[in-house]
Parts: C-alpha cells; sequence; structure tokens
C-alpha cells in the first residue's frame, strides 16, 4: 500500500511467460458497442428509433461501462422530454445536459486537458501533477481518462510526462503557441 491507495503489482515477463499463452485486450470496435448498446437497450425497454442512434447514444466511447451508463441517462432523459423513444435529437439534447461533446469527451477529460495546456502550456507535464491540479486521482486519471485520451490522439506520454497533442488543441478551440512543437 502506497499512502492510501492500493497498487495492483504487475507480472513479471518471466513468470508471465510460464502461463504459456498470454492475451492482449484492445478497444472495442464501433460495431461491437453498437452491439451491446442494442442488447442494452432491450434489457432496458428503451426504445432507440436508428442505428445511428446508437452510434450517438454510445457516443464513440469504445468501453461498455462507459456506453451503458450513458445509455441509461440518455433513456432517462427521453422518459422525461419524449415519452421515453431515443432518437438523434433527443440523444444529441441528453449528451449536452450531459457535457459530453461528439467524441465523448466529458467535463474530466476537457478539464484534464485544458489543465495540460493553459496552467502548463500543453506539457510535458507529470501525472502527480495533473492530479493535484485537476483534483483527480492519480490512478483514476491513468485508467480512466488517460488511455482513452491517449487512443484518440489527444494526450502522448513521453519520459517527461503528459503532452497535449495539436489534435486535443484544435478539439477544444485553443490557439497552439507559434513556437511550441506538438505532437
Amino acid at each position: 500500500i502506497i499512502g492510501a491507495t492500493t497498487r495492483v503489482a504487475l507480472l513479471s515477463s518471466p513468470l508471465r511467460d510460464r502461463f504459456g499463452v498470454t492475451y492482449h485486450l484492445d478497444f472495442y470496435e464501433e460495431k461491437d458497442i453498437e452491439k451491446i448498446i442494442t442488447q442494452s437497450a432491450q434489457k432496458l425497454e428503451a426504445k432507440i428509433h436508428t442505428p445511428k442512434t446508437k452510434k450517438n447514444t454510445a457516443c464513440a466511447r469504445p468501453t461498455p461501462h462507459v456506453a451503458n451508463p450513458l445509455l441509461k441517462r440518455v433513456r432517462d432523459y427521453a422518459e422525461m422530454k419524449n415519452g421515453g423513444v431515443i432518437n438523434q435529437k433527443i440523444t444529441r439534447d441528453a449528451l449536452q445536459a450531459l457535457a459530453i461533446d461528439r467524441l465523448g469527451l466529458d467535463e474530466v477529460d476537457r478539464k484534464i486537458l485544458e489543465t495540460i495546456i493553459n496552467k502548463f502550456q500543453g506539457g510535458p507535464v507529470g501525472i502527480r501533477t495533473i492530479s493535484a491540479a485537476t483534483s483527480e486521482e492519480e490512478d483514476t486519471i491513468e485508467d480512466v481518462y488517460e488511455p482513452y485520451l491517449l487512443q484518440i490522439g489527444f494526450l502522448a506520454r513521453t519520459s517527461q510526462g503528459r503532452v497535449a497533442t495539436e489534435h486535443a488543441y484544435r478539439h477544444l478551440g485553443i490557439k497552439k503557441p507559434e513556437n511550441k512543437k506538438l505532437f
């Protein structure tokens, strides 16, 4: 135990090799998330009208533990605003009310990126510093937010720390510094 945080020890390479077969899990593909949303919608008895709405309900985040709660919130919003029917407009309005953008970034994702860009000139900046500046736990940033930001190319990890990429600047509508080389 380090401080109040429990760390899981990773297996060493020699020990891992003794298992014979190791697997690497990738992010879900869009079609798989849509299938998961379809199954979840059936269980929730949510009425989704078009396949495009299913895609938007998942909001591009490639993980069921994010997509399924989003579906529930969109369903709840649809219950209040549209008699339970989930369509494009209801989905867009619900996600806007939840402050989730078209790429699936929520307030914390944006807060992390904006902190790196605005407080630390785009980086590099260490995870502890990001954690202190955003009031988010280091483990939460590393395990929940960072993988998706890395996957979509908004964040880069360097030996000196995290760096916001040119894609992040563009998405957030922040002008990149003239003299700053971005990833």
